[in-house]
């Protein structure tokens, strides 16, 4: 199983707190077990196919599809305040947390903000949680009507969220570009002109599940 190498400092502490209570004690170390298989799961960055259609956008993230609402995306990005459909996919303690990218072109625009920490399930969260936002221009567009902003937002228990990207830098469908640590949410803003086909309530995989495409 491929872990990603921001699990590895965490899977050392606790393998290392397992042993040692071995040594105190067996039962308390069989009682730790499971907490230390759950880090080493909870890193895990499974190999994922995506979609090579044209136009399709992909979930970027593992979890549950929250309801489908209009709001503005971050105005750190320069988007505008013009609503548009934006999907917010929850993860738990228990989903793959390495995030994927929605479509293949450039980033424009990275923005970090400081913030609560609220259940990453409630709507707020999106408006008051630590963020990260990114927006992309996908592949074949000159101009700003189709950018999209996808936003990695912490949730009640996570307290680091890892981004690989740079702005300017070229990105293509499916492939890594960060992880959040543990338990958080990640919303994509739709440009206008596009289908949305994912449905809220179903289970998504990152780099695989088609949230939307281009019309």
């Amino acid at each position: 199983m491929k872990i990603h190498r921001e699990g590895y400092p965490f899977i050392a502490i606790f393998a290392a707190i397992n042993l040692l209570a071995f040594l105190l004690a067996a039962w308390l170390g069989w009682l730790l077990l499971p907490v230390t298989l759950w880090c080493v799961a909870f890193f895990r960055d499974p190999e994922r196919k995506t979609p090579q259609d044209v136009g399709l956008i992909i979930c970027p993230a593992d979890g549950k599809l929250l309801p489908v609402v209009n709001a503005a995306p971050p105005a750190e990005l320069g988007m505008g305040n013009t609503p548009r459909p934006r999907l917010s996919i929850f993860m738990n303690v228990f989903n793959v947390h390495v995030n994927r990218n929605p479509v293949s072109g450039n980033v424009v625009t990275l923005s970090y903000r400081p913030g609560k920490f609220f259940n990453a399930s409630f709507d707020k969260a999106s408006i008051d949680n630590e963020r990260m936002s990114v927006r992309l221009r996908p592949d074949g567009e000159s101009g700003d009507s189709r950018d999209l902003a996808v936003v990695q937002i912490a949730g009640l228990v996570a307290r680091r969220i890892v981004c690989d990207l740079a702005q300017g830098e070229g990105v293509r469908r499916g492939n890594r570009f960060g992880i959040i640590r543990f338990g958080s949410r990640v919303d994509v803003y739709l440009p206008p002109g596009t289908e949305v086909l994912a449905v809220p309530g179903m289970t998504t995989r990152a780099g695989e599940t088609v949230l939307a495409r281009f019309l």
